[in-house]
């Protein structure tokens, strides 16, 4: 059954939008040639858009020609704006920016456990406040906070997860009673798979799992370019996962003799430590230094002998989501991952294609530390757009 005009003019619309925003200021001979449509359409199309005021004229372009030059139209990118939330364990990080996804703004402070779950919060929501009005921004349309945690599939909300300060959940109750905006939640592993789906290390790929290496240990999983979650929201939680080299066996409260034990940060200080390096130094929250070594001149003798241990420890985790889910594509993310870099990749690499026979590449991130806030602003970003273009479109 055909459409009806206004349902085309609808798809149209988005269409155009979703064009304007990833070639960036078009003609309107532009649009037409990028959307097939009759130049009377693409007409009628760019005077909704600007008296919807999505869209106005941005310049002319530069093309040398006979009589004025055509006039370039791109969203209007304060439209809306937004922000993103890092919400760590002991600190706070925010990026306000606008509808296009441009910064505008950005800071971060200390958060501990000794400031208590009310002055925590407060000191995070001064932080975002601040932050809003640096960037000069009225009013936000949507906010997303990245939260270590599970997110419940069914409410969207954040679940109490042991070990957990309790401001992380109260944040975000807070935020959503004192905002006049959208407010999401999502995990940090998750968020940060977003962003090297998009602009990372996986933007070719459709199928692939991000291993997070940093104080805490997980997993996100992402198979025919969608997220994937889990019947509880648990996909990935592969700290629990029991491995061989362990203490013991993890249980149902705590992942003491999973993966987790190997591959946490503290884990990896202790392995480089008993390689005779500076914990300090080995730690992914340290400089890298110990994990970068091999980048330049090349690593000693301690170095290469750490970094082939720890690739040992990483490989066995990656090998038993890689037998049950075979994505062809593991990244290492988090800080170990990201200050490891290509070197630690490799090894990697190598000793899961000594486990596994799947043929899994495995790659360094190139977000690092920055993926879990980059993916919240993603986040935000499509869900504005979502809501003031429209549903997405694939095609006119």
């Amino acid at each position: 059954m055909a459409a009806s005009p206004s349902t085309a003019r609808a798809i149209n619309d988005r269409f155009a939008l979703r064009l304007l925003q990833d070639e960036g200021p078009l003609t309107a001979t532009q649009l037409k040639n990028l959307t097939g449509l009759s130049r009377p359409t693409v007409a009628d199309l760019v005077e909704r858009l600007q008296s919807s005021g999505l869209v106005h004229v941005v310049g002319e372009s530069g093309a040398v020609r006979r009589g004025p030059n055509a006039k370039l139209y791109g969203i209007v990118a304060d439209r809306a704006h937004l922000a993103a939330l890092d919400v760590r364990t002991s600190s706070v990080s925010v990026t306000v920016a606008d509808l296009l996804g441009n910064t505008l703004a950005e800071a971060s402070v200390p958060v501990g456990d000794d400031h208590g779950t009310g002055p925590a919060v407060e000191k995070a929501v001064a932080l975002l406040e601040r932050t809003v009005k640096e960037a000069g921004a009225d009013r936000l349309h949507t906010v997303a906070v990245g939260a270590p945690g599970l997110i419940d599939p069914a409410s969207g909300e954040l679940r109490d997860s042991t070990g957990l300060p309790a401001w992380h959940r109260r944040l975000v109750g807070v935020l959503q009673e004192r905002l006049p905006a959208q407010v999401l939640v999502e995990n940090e592993t998750n968020l940060a798979a977003f962003a090297e789906l998009r602009e990372g290390a996986a933007r070719d790929r459709e199928d692939f799992v991000l291993l997070w290496l940093g104080q805490g240990v997980g997993a996100a999983v992402v198979l025919d370019g969608r997220l994937r979650r889990g019947a509880s929201g648990g996909a990935g939680e592969i700290g629990f996962l029991p491995v061989p080299g362990t203490s013991g066996l993890p249980s149902a409260t705590g992942c003491d003799g999973g993966f987790h034990e190997l591959a946490c940060a503290s884990a990896v200080g202790t392995l480089a430590a008993a390689h005779g390096l500076d914990p300090a130094e080995a730690l992914p929250t340290g400089h890298g230094a110990v994990l970068d070594a091999d980048q330049g001149a090349g690593p000693d003798a301690d170095h290469a002998a750490f970094l082939d241990a720890l690739a040992a420890r990483l490989a066995v985790g990656a090998a038993a989501v890689v037998s049950v889910l075979d994505p062809g594509c593991v990244v290492l993310g988090g800080e170990t991952g990201h200050h490891g870099g290509a070197a630690l990749a490799a090894r990697v690499d190598a000793v899961l294609a000594s486990l596994s026979p799947l043929r899994t590449e495995v790659r360094p991130s190139t977000l690092g530390d920055a993926a879990v806030l980059r993916g919240a602003l993603l986040l935000a970003r499509d869900a504005a757009q979502d809501a003031l273009f429209g549903p997405p479109a694939t095609g006119v």
